[in-house]
């Protein structure tokens, strides 16, 4: 599975994007999807998940509230709303393919990568 990540860019603080990872085979439908987020030298955080049909989703405590995952099987496509942007925000994003129809928090679960896409929040 070959993941393309997308929707990142120079906001102000405040502002929103809408960040969209992209699958290349139907195989996504079956599995749980997560956003990560990881900034030069530190590891990999978990920013929120969504399992297979959508039924499960969770949300790291510092995006609560401001984010929201959602998915498209029929496009292949997941999507993270991110709007009330930080320059905490400020880092580059990943999504994964977990393991199985959810993948919770931890990047473990998880076992295709995307190539990332930069989010700048100024302040």
């Amino acid at each position: 599975v070959q993941l393309q990540a997308s929707g990142g860019g120079l906001v102000q603080a405040g502002g929103s994007l809408r960040l969209s990872c992209a699958a290349s085979r139907r195989t996504f439908s079956n599995n749980g999807v997560g956003w990560f987020r990881q900034a030069p030298e530190k590891e990999r955080d978990f920013v929120a998940g969504i399992s297979w049909r959508g039924g499960s989703i969770a949300y790291a405590d510092s995006v609560k509230g401001r984010f929201t995952i959602s998915r498209d099987n029929a496009k292949n496509t997941v999507y993270l709303q991110m709007t009330s942007l930080k320059p905490e925000d400020t880092t580059v994003y990943y999504c994964a393919v977990a393991r199985s129809t959810w993948g919770g928090d931890e990047a473990r679960m998880y076992h295709y990568w995307g190539q990332g896409t930069e989010v700048t929040v100024s302040s």
